[in-house]
């Protein structure tokens, strides 16, 4: 099985943010009518806090489930249930920060952090299918076949 070197990693994570940071900055500002610099910092900000929040999240949730089942295998229903959790986490540290740092109300943080989220999804998926593409997975070798 092939996989992914760590400078590719590393490459990998930098070039996402960094163009994602690009995109949605300008995009942002535009569309909810802030100042870049305010929507680059919200960018900024968001990355970190839902970075952090993965760490912290997935360390708990995997030890809840080793304390509550033995395992840390799981199944759909439970990728469902961590996948909603993880998300409602990340918007109960967002969405107050969202309303502080821009000065609205906390509806209007809730559909903004809605549509950040819809829109680094679909950042998401198209940025791996071109990195994909790209920086295709480096081709196993192959053994020679010895001669009989």
């Amino acid at each position: 099985m092939t996989t992914r070197s760590l400078p590719d990693r590393l490459r990998h994570a930098l070039s996402f943010e960094l163009i994602g940071l690009a995109i949605f900055t300008p995009l942002a500002a535009l569309v909810f009518d802030q100042p870049a610099q305010h929507m680059g910092v919200v960018g900024l900000v968001a990355a970190t806090v839902a970075t952090l929040w993965n760490l912290v999240f997935n360390m708990g949730f995997d030890r809840a489930m080793v304390a509550l089942t033995g395992s840390a295998v799981k199944s759909i229903r439970v990728r469902i249930l961590h996948t909603l959790l993880f998300e409602a986490g990340l918007v109960l540290a967002l969405v107050p920060m969202l309303a502080w740092y821009l000065g609205i109300g906390l509806w209007q943080a809730l559909a903004m952090d809605l549509a950040i989220v819809v829109f680094y999804l679909v950042y998401t998926f198209f940025f791996n299918l071109a990195y994909d593409r790209i920086f295709p997975l480096p081709q196993p070798r192959r053994q020679p076949i010895p001669a009989a």
